[in-house]
């Protein structure tokens, strides 16, 4: 039924070539049209978990507490003293052009200059206080030593302030929404504009701006993602130098390459037709939907220059190769297809976008090199490119030498090595971890701009964008009452002195220490009131815009400053978190996870590992029914899978020992490989299973299998690992990650599939 299905979809392409040439060309045009269209895209919401149990407490009191997406900016003087009227100059017009830039939320910027940073003093007669920097601040020597007493008696010295005095904070919320236009915030134009208003305007030799969060992280994975484009101009020059040595033509090599970049067209076109635009995460894609497209075409032009030796002419040849390549090229395009698929499963918007992506221009390369490859072929006449051949494949000693893998002899050695590296990376990959690794932004070099400004207002500062925000809710005017602002005093102690907790600030703390002030400032007043009256007084001198409390004292957050966001440092404080929830939780008082960046990260980790089980059941899922239902052998399909999952194994043993993290930019990498890696086994083993079932041994079905296919199978091996590894001296750390990873997936699973196949067949089908 296929196999006539085939034969007529044959009849119907290359009797009206003409028609399907002009097709592909109309479609061409406007996918070009519409590729032009494609925009960045980096929204803060599409690097979340938004349906996580965390997020949702997140977004339940994002507009009273302000959300993870917030920008720091650290003014810093050279001189390491900020009190000189130079300084405070540049400072206040950073703070106001922070404070009118589009899509920052304006009631959320603080500052030394804020109205709402207020310091409170105790004095005679009670309590005295007002702005840190007054409104007949003059910048002059006297009005200077007032700040810096402010300063001391407003307790921000390490939040606002360094700790040395050598720099200043500005920092604010991000709107999810640009007032000016109503679209949603284009974070990479933010992070431009942040740069060119802020540290290209007002850095000089005496003045440094450091600015960190994610919209400018955003913004400088952006920048370096223009690199891939020579990335991708790089790639297309090595593939077409390998196809060239290859095909030993200049028509062989100039029409695979040609039918891949359609491919990506079509990918980039289809992309903005169902309203996508392209993430700084994903726009390594397109190169791997071109390298996808590049290894199928040498499958066809190889299949064909075979033919052609034969003494067929051009035409018939690539009619022949279109029936032979069909199935097995479609059913590893498939698998490859859904096996991205199945990254829709992870509830990230990047992650699903990548699937979406990655799938699209797959799906195209069915079209492009499947059926137009071999329909441009079919106009041409390879009878003198085919004499330049180094020689003819049939006669290589290489295959009679590989073949032998296909032998009981030495398939045994085959397995029983296979088998013992296979136990030792599934040792190592047990301590895979999941999350970041490093300080600062993981998809950054540690030495980019980005992450030394981190690093600065880490050192400086005694608190970080690393926040943990636990959200105590309760009944209103809970605050009110002492057994339950006990609780939170109580849980705030004992998570400060959790292993990676840097600082913490609660509405209990800062209560504390207003009661003391009450009593001439004396320490040991430093406690909560047990009388409600007293109890309301401490509490009445925090405002509500100091984020502790909102207006019915309902709600009552804990910040948690973490000394960085590394995978165990933040697992160890989440789990402190959740058992203490569990000890202090009750009808009056729920304390609950999360907001603030670092609880991102926490429900995103949490994510990644939940979906990092199933998503590999699910690739592994679809490879099996597409390869039952193409071989109809549980054998085979058993055969195709076994080094793919050896290969995903040893994957993971050389991230921990690279010290790669599982993230959201190295969690696809994976189904990636499986998806790219599987197409070598499938054209080895479809080949083969012919051979089988004519009668013949498996020692010489296998070699038969590599006269036809394994020169082609090598060639793609090693071009997708060259091409890739030149991601090596990306700008970015995650694309130099990836760039690793998948050069050692394609060429492991490539000689997975010349080596580990035929000594499983051998195994399989020992009466052959």
């Amino acid at each position: 039924m296929l196999e006539k299905w085939v034969n007529g979809l044959e009849t119907f392409i290359f009797r009206h070539r003409g028609w399907v040439i002009c097709a592909f060309v109309l479609l061409s045009i406007f996918l070009g049209f519409q590729a032009s269209q494609l925009k960045m895209d980096a929204a803060f919401t599409k690097n979340i978990p938004l349906q996580h149990e965390y997020m949702k407490t997140y977004l339940k009191h994002q507009k009273q507490f302000g959300g993870a997406n917030s920008i720091m900016v650290a003014v810093e003087d050279s001189s390491g003293n900020i009190f000189n009227p130079h300084f405070f100059e540049v400072f206040k017009q950073v703070h106001d052009q922070l404070f009118f830039i589009p899509g920052v939320d304006r009631a959320q910027v603080k500052s030394l200059f804020s109205p709402s940073t207020r310091f409170t003093e105790v004095v005679e007669d009670g309590f005295a206080g007002g702005p840190v920097i007054p409104a007949d601040f003059s910048s002059n020597e006297e009005s200077l030593k007032r700040v810096q007493a402010n300063i001391e008696k407003a307790g921000i010295v390490g939040r606002l302030v360094s700790e040395n005095y050598s720099a200043a904070i500005v920092s604010a919320q991000l709107m999810e929404f640009d007032p000016q236009t109503g679209k949603a915030l284009d974070t990479i134009a933010l992070a431009n504009e942040l740069e060119q208003q802020l540290r290209v305007k007002y850095e000089t030799d005496e003045i440094k701006i450091h600015i960190i969060g994610f919209s400018k992280m955003a913004g400088d994975v952006a920048d370096g993602a223009k690199g891939v484009l020579l990335f991708f101009l790089v790639a297309i020059a090595i593939t077409a130098v390998m196809v060239y040595l290859f095909s030993r033509s200049l028509l062989l090599t100039v029409l695979p390459l040609v039918c891949s970049l359609i491919a990506v067209e079509w990918q980039l076109g289809l992309l903005t037709v169902v309203g996508f635009g392209i993430d700084p995460m994903s726009i390594l894609v397109p190169f791997l939907v071109f390298a996808i497209g590049v290894s199928h075409g040498v499958q066809m032009i190889n299949a064909i220059k075979q033919r052609v030796v034969k003494g067929v002419t051009t035409k018939i040849a690539a009619t022949l190769a279109f029936r032979s390549l069909l199935i097995p090229g479609g059913v590893a395009l498939l698998s490859d297809t859904v096996g991205f698929l199945t990254l829709l499963s992870i509830d990230i918007g990047i992650i699903r976008e990548l699937a979406i992506s990655a799938s699209l221009g797959v799906a195209v390369i069915i079209l492009t090199n499947l059926i137009l490859l071999p329909v441009l072929l079919s106009f041409t006449d390879l009878s003198t490119a085919q004499n330049k051949a180094v020689d003819n494949v049939e006669t290589n000693p290489i295959w009679s030498k590989l073949a032998c893998f296909a032998t009981p002899r030495y398939a045994k050695y085959v397995l029983v090595i296979t088998s013992v590296i296979y136990g030792l990376a599934l040792y190592q990959s047990q301590q895979l971890k999941i999350g970041d690794l490093h300080s600062g932004a993981p998809a950054l070099h540690y030495d980019s701009r980005y992450n030394l400004d981190t690093a600065y207002i880490t050192n400086n500062f005694s608190i970080t964008t690393d926040v943990l925000t636990i959200l105590v809710e309760g009944k209103p005017e809970a605050c009110t009452y002492y057994e339950l602002i006990k609780k939170i005093d109580e849980f705030e102690w004992l998570i400060s002195n959790t292993q990676g907790v840097q600082s913490t600030v609660s509405l209990a703390s800062v209560a504390k220490k207003v009661n003391a002030g009450f009593n001439e400032g004396n320490a040991k007043w430093q406690m909560l009131p047990r009388t409600t009256a007293s109890l309301v007084q401490a509490i009445g001198r925090v405002p509500t815009t100091s984020g502790l409390l909102n207006r019915d004292c309902s709600v009552m957050p804990i910040y948690v400053f973490l000394t960085d966001h590394k995978a165990e440092t933040i697992e160890t404080v989440i789990d402190k978190v959740k058992v203490l929830a569990q000890q202090f939780d009750g009808s009056d008082l729920q304390f609950k996870l999360a907001s603030g960046p670092a609880g991102v990260m926490a429900a995103t980790n949490e994510a990644v590992a939940d979906a990092q089980l199933p998503m590999m059941l699910y690739v592994y899922g679809a490879v099996f029914i597409l390869c039952l239902i193409s071989f109809k052998s549980l054998k085979a399909t058993i055969v195709v899978l076994i080094p793919l999952y050896v290969v995903s194994t040893l994957a993971q043993a050389l991230m921990t020992y690279l010290d790669i993290g599982l993230v959201v930019s190295t969690l696809p990498v994976i189904a990636l490989g499986v998806g790219i890696g599987v197409d070598y086994g499938i054209y080895i083993l479809s080949t083969m299973s012919g051979k089988l079932t004519a009668g013949l041994s498996v020692h010489q079905a296998y070699l038969e299998a590599l006269q036809e296919r394994g020169s082609a199978v090598i060639f793609t091996g090693l071009t997708l690992a060259i091409g890739v590894s030149t991601w090596f001296f990306s700008a970015l750390k995650f694309q130099m990650d990836m760039g690793i990873l998948l050069t050692f997936m394609f060429l492991v699973n490539m000689l997975g599939a010349i080596i580990i196949i035929p000594a499983l067949s051998a195994v399989f089908w020992t009466k052959r």
